[in-house]
């Protein structure tokens, strides 16, 4: 084994666009899979395609960003690679979506009708529907000179047509541009009375298609198209120069939707000259046209999901257990404080005792004082509004919310607002790094002492989100822990600096460096002879430093098992480099989130670390983020997270892909053990 590790450098390193792209085609593969039940298999492609736009928004923008950049790390071929890629992952979306799905879901007497497919009843329907409901709301734009080409909002559906003769002034202004109301229904129902005994749809692009022209009076529509255009939409302020985060966001989110144009989706039907006109118009190349065989935004087929009646081509419903060491109708901190830590696997377990440990922090008078950090908790949260509550009962509630959390800034902005209103402390984390620690604290008054109690996740504090995605939540009322909790929101708060924590690791300061140390300790463990073992897993695997880390521990002789849900840029199976890791990626019914971080050096108790966190090994992570990862050292507490968030993943045999070293992964196997199946089955027998 060599004693001087090879080092990857960052041009050897998977390319991450390319591996974000990878973990969609995973996603994809769901809709392919026989055993999942048939609106399933729909929905993921309604997943790819929402994962897609948020790629195109956020990373494939600044893929472009850093290619204009002359000092930039990526060049135009690089780009071009992600391109082709991207164009190869939609077309077999689409190619998935019409040769297979909806062949089947017209066997069990779904469809979707196009114009040509509806009989003269359904047409009849379709008009009034489109005279009532569509066209009242629908103003066509002709082009010219005093009618420029209007803005068009990011992921905003419209039509582009070319008209026929002259409009009503004589002039030859032939293009016109028809905006596509947001608040229309994108599938509608038709009545069962004209359905024929099937469960009937139409598009909402259906209906135009076929009225288009009664837009137009007088004129015939001689060409059209659907057409979208995706936009950069990362909202960046200066934290250095303003005055108020909160106000520059709200400001930015009026802007945010017509950033630069970086990807047009028309139909496969749409005629050249509007295609290239399109795309003149975005300051577009022909590269970032897209297209399809189908609607411009699968995501919309959610809505054909959510109405059809047919649970047996659903998931059946998934009811998340009780913990079992956690009393329902008995106090939470009266547990905390006799019996010790608390570990919740979600959605396997209900997210609801997190619901009721803040409540009961709320309805209690000796509870002084509650803390905390607010990144993706949803429009509408119980746990906002307990906060809010907290705070007219007269409490001292904190709140660390993130403003900046992507996609999320104007929820947490009217969190923010509501949260001041009614006194509370509000703070926005520290400039140039973003909040994404999860932490709840509360204060205790305990005869003449006080006492803190916390929970500490690897997930959001969002109800709905806990229940398809897989976390660990731990509650706990460890002095040193919840002292550690606490310093970190004084931190937030004051800007002070504080004493290193004691049992917490705390992003951007230790947990890039102490993950670092656990590395290297394994590696020298193998190169003793020692037992020496890493398990990770996490969601996206990008730093370069923790990827020569691990390659490090492999080559010395350390067994390295990775879970990577998402991009991957270590390439497994390398020669001499990185034959001794296997990277692997589980995509099942339920969004893999958890983190947990294995290292072994030795043989004893004391040579074992086990970490849970909120970070993913990623630069901006560890050095961009405020993020915590805290070690769990009950015995029974981290055996329990070996044997149902490591090990039934490193055996899973059904909804597992491997890694190769160019970056494309491969199923594992077709028959045998889901983890996530078993894991349903160990909490279902728990809650029978």
């Amino acid at each position: 084994m060599p004693t001087n590790p090879s080092v990857l450098p960052p041009s050897d390193l998977l390319n991450r666009e390319q591996a974000i792209l990878e973990f969609n085609r995973r996603v994809l593969a769901q809709s392919l899979r026989l055993d999942v039940p048939l609106l399933e298999r729909l929905r993921y492609i309604c997943i790819v395609s929402s994962n897609l736009d948020e790629f195109f928004e956020v990373r494939f923008a600044d893929m472009l960003d850093a290619a204009r950049d002359p000092l930039g790390s990526v060049d135009n071929r690089d780009v071009e690679r992600v391109a082709r890629a991207s164009h190869a992952l939609i077309d077999e979306q689409y190619a998935i979506f019409n040769e297979q799905l909806m062949p089947l879901l017209a066997e069990q007497k779904i469809v979707i009708l196009n114009h040509a497919d509806r009989n003269e009843v359904q047409r009849a329907w379709v008009a009034k529907f489109f005279e009532r409901e569509v066209r009242p709301l629908m103003v066509p734009v002709g082009l010219d000179p005093a009618h420029p080409f209007p803005q068009v909002a990011n992921k905003s559906l419209h039509f582009i047509a070319r008209l026929s003769g002259k409009d009503a002034f004589g002039r030859d202004n032939r293009i016109a541009i028809v905006k596509v109301p947001r608040v229309l229904p994108r599938v509608i129902r038709l009545p069962a009375a004209i359905s024929h005994g099937r469960q009937a749809f139409v598009l909402l692009t259906s209906v135009i298609r076929a009225h288009l022209e009664e837009l137009f009076s007088g004129r015939k529509v001689e060409a059209f198209s659907q057409f979208r255009v995706t936009r950069d939409s990362d909202l960046e302020v200066d934290e250095e120069e303003i005055a108020n985060l909160r106000n520059a966001l709200r400001s930015g989110l009026t802007t945010r939707h017509f950033g630069r144009a970086v990807r047009l989706e028309v139909v496969n039907t749409c005629p050249s000259e509007l295609a290239q006109f399109l795309l003149e118009q975005f300051d577009l190349p022909a590269a970032a046209l897209y297209r399809v065989n189908g609607p411009v935004n699968l995501v919309r087929l959610n809505e054909l999901i959510d109405q059809t009646d047919a649970p047996e081509l659903r998931f059946e419903p998934h009811e998340p257990a009780w913990p079992q060491s956690l009393p329902r109708q008995k106090s939470i901190f009266e547990r905390l404080r006799n019996k010790g830590d608390v570990l919740m696997h979600h959605p396997f377990e209900s997210f609801d005792p997190v619901v009721q440990f803040l409540r009961e922090a709320v309805e209690d008078p000796d509870v002084l004082a509650i803390k905390q950090t607010i990144y993706r908790t949803g429009s509408k949260s119980v746990l906002g509004d307990l906060l809010i509550e907290a705070a007219r009962r007269g409490k001292e509630v904190m709140a660390v919310v993130e403003l900046k959390a992507r996609f999320d800034e104007e929820a947490n902005i009217n969190w923010a607002e509501r949260l001041e209103a009614v006194g509370a402390q509000v703070v926005y984390g520290i400039v140039g790094f973003k909040t994404h620690a999860k932490l709840l604290l509360v204060t205790r008054r305990e005869g003449a002492k006080f006492r803190r109690y916390a929970h500490l996740s690897t997930g959001n504090y969002n109800p709905k989100t806990a229940r398809f995605y897989t976390d660990l939540g731990y509650l706990t009322a460890d002095p040193e822990l919840t002292s550690d909790a606490d310093s970190v929101f004084r931190q937030l708060a004051s800007l002070g600096k504080i004493k290193t924590p004691k049992r917490l690791l705390l992003a951007p300061f230790n947990m890039h460096s102490r993950m670092m140390e656990h590395l290297a300790q394994v590696a020298e463990a193998a190169r003793a002879g020692k037992p020496a073992r890493i398990v990770v897993k996490i969601n996206a695997l990008t730093d370069a430093d923790l990827i020569n880390g691990i390659l490090a521990a492999g080559q010395a002789g350390a067994k390295v098992d990775l879970i990577v849900r998402g991009a991957c840029m270590l390439p497994p199976g390398l020669p001499g480099i990185s034959d001794n890791i296997v990277v692997r990626s589980v995509v099942g019914r339920f969004l893999e989130h958890t983190r947990v971080c294995y290292f072994q050096w030795g043989a004893s108790e004391d040579e074992v670390a086990l970490y849970l966190a909120s970070a993913d090994w990623m630069s901006r992570n560890m050095f961009r983020r405020i993020e915590i990862a805290w070690p769990v050292s009950d015995p029974k507490l981290r055996q329990r997270i070996i044997d149902e968030a490591l090990v039934p993943y490193l055996h899973d045999g059904l909804d597992a892909w491997q890694l190769g070293p160019d970056g494309r992964s491969s199923r594992v196997s077709t028959t045998g053990l889901s983890a996530q199946q078993a894991l349903m089955q160990r909490f279902k027998a728990q809650r029978d």
